[in-house]
């Protein structure tokens, strides 16, 4: 018997896995989507609401300060509640170390950007750029 199998059983899993982040992230997950639930229904409100309406009348709706908040609000949200659900993905079946890492990577690096880019797109039809 070697001197590791005489250490003790919480020694040995420390390493092995996420520790300490996975109720968060967990956490993070859910109220995303719980925002996502209430905001997805305020944009098929206000989707619905324009419907048949001209291209000024949306600009204007999309203009107005509580519509403009809420959109960029549903936009980053949304962007936030994929990127941490392709994570649990991508490291529950990607099994390569580097693979793992540079999908992650490459996915959070997309989610900004789109997001940056939804969000420039809002404020300037609001403040009519």
């Amino acid at each position: 018997m070697s001197a590791k199998d005489f250490r003790n059983p919480l020694k040995r899993a420390r390493g092995l896995g996420s520790s300490q982040s996975g109720v968060g992230h967990w956490w993070t997950q859910r109220m995303t989507a719980a925002a996502l639930v209430v905001l997805t229904i305020w944009l098929a409100v206000t989707v619905l609401g324009l419907l048949h309406a001209d291209y000024a009348t949306a600009r204007a709706a999309i203009a107005k300060p509580w519509n403009a908040v809420l959109l960029v609000a549903f936009v980053i949200t949304a962007f936030w509640h994929a990127v941490l659900g392709l994570q649990v993905v991508i490291e529950d079946y990607v099994h390569t170390r580097w693979k793992e890492v540079t999908s992650i990577a490459v996915i959070k690096f997309l989610a900004v950007l789109c997001a940056l880019a939804g969000v420039l797109a809002v404020l300037r039809i609001a403040l009519g750029a």
